[in-house]
């Protein structure tokens, strides 16, 4: 029997290779990091729990407005960073004193962490969850229970 989290990461995985489309959430026709977790959340959860407004690729930025850590939590369930296991959501800082605006969803635990994610580029990717990447998180979230 598969575990939560690993059924998790293997939906992400099977996105890999939907190019990168800003605003999108479509698997193999392109979405961005949030698209990416909306499309897993469809598979996993159901239904997606808000209409996501649209927004500019600076979003966020201006008002130095959380406005994505304060979305994932209210929908997802905080936990440490160090416990960051198979399935969870990562938030990242790209800069420091920027906002928090790409996530990834962890692929891989130790010895080899890996996370899946979309960015400019190169589209959905599972990457190595390398020390300059592990660095720049800033918070992560376990999905809520199945409910289909």
């Amino acid at each position: 029997m598969v575990d939560r989290g690993e059924d998790i990461a293997g939906l992400a995985r099977g996105w890999i290779g939907t190019p990168y489309v800003h605003q999108g959430a479509t698997k193999g026709a392109g979405c961005d990091c949030l698209g990416l977790l909306r499309g897993v959340w469809r598979e996993f959860i159901g239904d997606e729990p808000e209409r996501v407004p649209a927004y500019t690729r600076d979003w966020s930025e201006p008002g130095h407005d959380e406005r994505l850590w304060r979305a994932a939590r209210t929908h997802l369930s905080e936990k440490p960073v160090t416990a960051r296991a198979p399935g969870d959501v990562v938030l990242f800082r790209m800069r420091s004193g920027a906002v928090a605006k790409h996530l990834g969803l962890i692929g891989a635990g130790l010895p080899a962490p890996t996370f899946i994610h979309a960015y400019s580029g190169h589209g959905v990717v599972e990457s190595p969850l390398s020390a300059p990447w592990a660095r720049r998180i800033v918070a992560c979230f376990e999905f809520p229970e199945r409910t289909k």
